[in-house]
């Protein structure tokens, strides 16, 4: 999870151009409450990689945490996108 100042702000678009980009899957979308939801599948390095672009975020964030849990996948996620 994403927190901070990062609805509205090209986040969602950030994050699908860095995952593409470093040959992740998975999805991003805007949560309720404001924060950014990012499920992401790859190698660690991969994973490591798009958490520290996640902690800049485009210019217009203002990134405040990322919470990350690291896990097995439960489904197999094709590509990368946005869910709404």
């Amino acid at each position: 999870m994403v927190v901070g100042l990062v609805q509205g702000v090209g986040f969602r678009y950030f994050v699908v151009q860095r995952a593409h980009a470093l040959g992740i899957h998975g999805y991003v979308r805007n949560d309720s409450n404001g924060d950014v939801e990012v499920v992401a599948q790859g190698t660690r390095s991969a994973l490591e990689q798009l958490l520290a672009l996640l902690r800049q975020g485009p210019s217009a964030a203002q990134v405040q945490d990322v919470q990350a849990t690291w896990r097995q996948p439960t489904e197999h996620v094709s590509g990368f996108h946005t869910r709404w």
